[in-house]
C-alpha cells in the first residue's frame, strides 16, 4: 500500500516539518507515503470570483496530473463528511480490501479546491467547521492516517 499526500503549497515552519517527518518515520512500518508540493498561485489583492476560479483550475490541473485513475482518493474539504477516527480507519481498511493499493489525500490551497478535484474524489472528508491552516492540517492529517493504521492493529496508542 502506498499513501500519497497532494498538496498545494510549499510547507514553510519547521516545527510543522518536524512533526510530519515524525509521522512519516512512524507510518513507515505500514505504508509506503509519498509527499507532493505542487506549486501554488498567486492570488492578486482583490481578486474577482472569475480570477479566483482560473487559480483553481491551474491548480487542479496540477492536482490532477498527480493522480492515478486507480488511486483512492480523498479531498479534505469543509463540505466533506466527518468521522471519527475508528470510522476513518474502517474507511481505509475498506478502501484496500475493495482492491485499492494507493490512498491519495488532497488538501488544496488557500481558495480551495475546484469542482473537477472534488468530482474525482472516492470520499470527501471534513475535520470539522473551523478553519485551520493548510500547513498545520497536513500534520493533523497525517497523525490521523498513523492512528488509523494504530486502531486496525489494536494498539493502545489509541486509546
Amino acid at each position: 500500500m502506498k499513501v500519497k499526500l497532494i498538496t498545494v503549497g510549499k510547507l514553510k515552519e519547521n516545527y510543522l516539518k518536524d512533526g510530519m517527518q515524525e509521522y512519516i518515520k512512524r507510518l513507515g512500518r505500514f505504508t509506503k507515503f509519498e509527499a507532493i508540493e505542487l506549486a501554488d498561485e498567486k492570488t492578486p489583492d482583490k481578486a474577482s470570483a472569475a480570477q479566483n476560479q482560473q487559480i483553481m483550475d491551474r491548480e487542479a490541473k496540477r492536482i490532477m496530473a498527480k493522480i492515478s485513475e486507480r488511486d483512492f482518493v480523498i479531498v479534505l474539504a469543509i463540505e466533506g463528511q466527518e468521522w471519527s477516527s475508528e470510522e476513518f480507519s474502517r474507511k481505509l481498511a475498506d478502501a484496500t480490501l475493495r482492491g485499492f493499493s494507493d490512498i491519495s489525500f488532497v488538501i488544496g490551497g488557500s481558495l480551495g479546491l475546484a469542482p473537477q478535484v472534488k468530482k474525482r474524489a472516492n470520499l470527501l472528508m471534513s475535520f470539522g467547521r473551523l478553519t485551520l491552516p493548510h500547513q498545520l492540517m497536513r500534520l493533523v492529517l497525517l497523525e490521523q492516517v498513523y492512528r488509523a493504521f494504530m486502531i486496525q492493529e489494536d494498539s493502545p496508542y489509541h486509546k
